[in-house]
């Protein structure tokens, strides 16, 4: 997924292609928007409580993990300006959080037995670029499936299923998800899918475009619309920074995103299927969504995407 909108926090660092050794207690950073730091870093303590590590056969010879393992670090293309999902603490730059940073460094540990990752951060466009000259070993980049995409680079997953989703002020009880927007005032995103999607789920309601989403949600916050509807991790992302508005609901359209791998390494693929269905399993998934994406929707943990179950992946 590309978001013109996202707020690049960190700029100078993105420009610069830095690179981060981020250690174990990378998890510990309070949330954006959290109201204690201590029962966040509480919260994110318990993703990596029991995590799994990988058997010793699984780490075959000559493999993308073997070669990992020996390296001592997992090298991981990740964003540092995306709330939620991938945010680097201004105050201390070793520590990144959210839901792709958890999930990166709970494969570090499946492979090392400890969540060493190194950061590259990536642009949209460099991302193929990036796995084919091994300059990092996996992808976790908000990284939308396509059958194109899967002709450059092979994709686990999907891990996770963005797509449309609704938010509104955080004192609104009514609209509890997109089945309550008939006959309502709804905010999108000019230019979106959401100008053509709202209609076909809530025909009668009124749907206003505003032409960036800073615009779109001061909106919402002055009551010019009842629900604002954008891509699902970008609602997250202004809910963890405004507190007015929350996400209500799932996704109601889907936006599968991968890990994104070397093309054609069909044996480190099935080693990252395995280790996601082994997360899923054993609760670590549910509690990386639960203490960053989840804190800022009134959702229970959502079920995970099946692995393989869209084109390309």
């Amino acid at each position: 997924m590309t978001r013109t909108t996202r707020k690049a926090t960190v700029v100078g660092i993105l420009l610069a292609a830095v690179t981060l050794a981020v250690s174990a207690c990378s998890g510990t950073t309070s949330l954006p928007g959290s109201d204690s730091s201590s029962s966040a870093s509480a919260g994110a303590d318990s993703v990596f409580t029991g995590a799994p590590v990988a058997k010793a056969d699984l780490i075959l010879p000559g493999s993308t993990m073997e070669a990992i393992k020996k390296r001592g670090k997992l090298v991981v293309a990740e964003a540092l300006d995306a709330p939620l999902l991938s945010q680097q603490d201004p105050t201390n730059p070793d520590q990144v959080t959210g839901f792709d940073a958890d999930l990166a460094k709970l494969l570090a540990i499946y492979i090392l037995g400890k969540p060493n990752v190194e950061i590259v951060p990536p642009a949209s466009e460099t991302r193929e670029a990036m796995l084919q000259n091994g300059t990092v070993d996996v992808v976790f980049n908000t990284y939308t499936i396509t059958p194109e995409r899967a002709t450059q680079v092979d994709f686990a997953g999907p891990y996770f299923e963005s797509g449309l989703a609704v938010a509104v002020k955080s004192d609104n009880t009514k609209i509890k998800s997109v089945k309550d927007l008939d006959g309502k005032n709804v905010i999108v995103g000019a230019n979106t899918p959401a100008v053509t999607e709202v209609p076909k789920v809530a025909p009668t309601a009124k749907v206003t475009a505003f032409a960036t989403d800073p615009a779109a949600v001061q909106a919402l916050i002055q009551g010019r619309g009842d629900a604002y509807v954008q891509d699902y991790t970008l609602l997250a992302s202004d809910a963890a920074s405004e507190k007015q508005i929350k996400v209500v609901g799932e996704p109601f359209t889907k936006e599968p995103y991968g890990i994104g791998l070397k093309h054609a390494d069909s044996d480190f693929k099935s080693f990252v299927n395995n280790w996601l269905k082994t997360i899923q399993k054993g609760g670590q998934w549910g509690k990386a969504w639960k203490t960053t994406l989840g804190t800022v929707t009134d959702s229970a943990i959502p079920t995970p995407p099946e692995i393989g179950s869209v084109p390309g992946s």
